[in-house]
């Protein structure tokens, strides 16, 4: 894992330019300049987001828990349903504004229509890939690849002013840390929640 942890300060190199005259939590919180275009378009980001949590879900439907990648795609859902819940509850409790509302990152606790904080879809992709990283990553450096997705999805979110940089690197950080917790535990737990049949997986039942 420490390798998705050097990607961070990454993060913050390329979005951080002019920390004299940042704000926010961190103190590097400021306005980039808009950008919707090429990879960084709104359409592109919510179609990284819809195939993740597609992929996530469909991957754990199909294959079941009979398998090592099945197991990791349960623990995968339940990394994204509990982070992106979590995250939910956090917009509505921050009241954070968007930088496309406000110039000023400080302007926290303005209602629940505001939630900057955390970034929700940056939780949700760093919450899908952690498991695979954590279970595969060791046996194959390859897989941390697929850390470039929450990168990628913090880079754009802040282009387009969906959100301050704190707020990416938080969505980052809490999906991150739902997908340890889900690799560590005994068993995937929404599945433990389900009838049998989810475990056995739509390809072993034909």
């Amino acid at each position: 894992m420490r390798r998705t942890l050097l990607l961070a300060p990454l993060l913050i190199g390329l979005l951080a330019p002019a920390l004299a005259a940042a704000g926010g939590p961190f103190g590097i919180d400021h306005r980039v300049a808009y950008d919707n275009s090429g990879i960084w378009k709104r359409s592109t980001q919510k179609d990284v987001e819809y195939a993740t949590a597609l992929t996530v879900l469909g991957g754990a439907l199909l294959l079941g828990d009979r398998s090592d990648t099945g197991d990791t795609f349960w623990r995968a859902v339940d990394a994204t349903a509990f982070s992106a819940a979590t995250a939910q509850v956090m917009k509505w409790t921050f009241g954070r504004e968007r930088p496309s509302e406000t110039d000023d990152p400080n302007r926290w606790f303005k209602g629940s229509g505001h939630q900057s904080f955390p970034s929700g879809e940056v939780t949700l992709v760093a919450s899908a890939v952690t498991p695979f990283v954590a279970r595969y990553g060791a046996e194959h450096p390859a897989v941390y690849a697929l850390e470039l997705l929450p990168l990628y999805d913090s880079i754009a979110r802040v282009k387009v002013r969906g959100h301050w940089q704190s707020d990416v690197l938080a969505g980052w950080a809490l999906g991150t840390g739902f997908g340890i917790w889900a690799a560590r535990t005994d068993h995937p737990l929404i599945l433990s929640w389900l009838p049998g049949g989810f475990a056995v997986g739509i390809v072993h039942r034909f």
